[in-house]
């Protein structure tokens, strides 16, 4: 795209699908990306919904709607309301990022678990074998994605769990020794909470492990700070959301 031939074209919108979302990263950083290249009649907006049933409405009242992000607590009950999934959409059974056809077509991609799988790597040693997911919403099922195709083995931990998932009342020594990643992809400790955290024993956590939170504000959220002065290794998801959200561009403008 030329800055020429841009501002020859006509207002193109992205925007972002979620639940009180006026905190969200997305709206900043892809208004500052179209700002920096020049793309003039590009804008990003938030679509803050009470019910994923006004989803059509911003299909069809939203002028030159290109693609969309979707956010908690919607990556799943969007998918109803989508023409056809991804490959890997279908496999994850959760989306984030949307490609709005000119005939109105939906597509429904998933990008998280690439954001996920790219920074997580650099921190994995030999011992990291095994995994245990904190939540089970939309964003854990792409996160489980990544661990399979990572081969580390993982398990769930929910606070209302079925008869293939973890209590957080389970999760003893034992368990810690067992597995060495923590994953929080539950909102607890999310920007204005920031003394929530997930309900375990923070005192098990070894300089073996990795916390990683999904969370990214406050960058350090009380999950992080426990499991640090733990000896864990620690790690926020900001740079995920970095990666997932180039991601989500590659796929609209492919």
């Amino acid at each position: 795209m030329s800055k020429k031939k841009n501002k020859e074209k006509k207002q193109i919108k992205f925007g972002l699908v979620g639940k009180n979302i006026s905190y969200s990263f997305s709206k900043n950083y892809f208004n500052e990306k179209f700002q920096t290249l020049h793309f003039d009649n590009c804008e990003y907006v938030n679509f803050d919904i009470e019910s994923i049933k006004n989803f059509p409405n911003i299909i069809l009242e939203t002028k030159g709607l290109k693609g969309l992000n979707v956010t908690i607590p919607y990556k799943e009950d969007v998918i109803p309301y989508l023409d056809k999934l991804s490959k890997n959409a279908k496999k994850i059974g959760a989306v984030n990022t949307i490609v709005v056809s000119k005939k109105k077509k939906l597509k429904g991609y998933n990008t998280d678990h690439y954001g996920f799988k790219k920074t997580l790597k650099p921190l994995l040693a030999d011992h990291h074998k095994k995994a245990l997911i904190l939540g089970t919403g939309g964003v854990s099922k792409a996160i489980a994605f990544a661990l399979r195709r990572l081969k580390i083995e993982f398990d769930f931990v929910s606070r209302n769990p079925t008869e293939f998932e973890l209590s957080y009342e389970e999760l003893t020594h034992e368990v810690f020794e067992e597995y060495q990643i923590i994953i929080n992809t539950t909102p607890l400790g999310t920007h204005p909470n920031i003394e929530e955290a997930p309900n375990l024993d923070y005192s098990l956590f070894t300089d073996k492990h990795i916390a990683y939170d999904l969370v990214y504000n406050p960058e350090e959220t009380t999950f992080l700070k426990q499991a640090k002065a733990n000896g864990a290794t620690i790690k926020n998801g900001y740079e995920m959301l970095l990666f997932q959200a180039e991601k989500a561009w590659n796929v609209w403008n492919r």
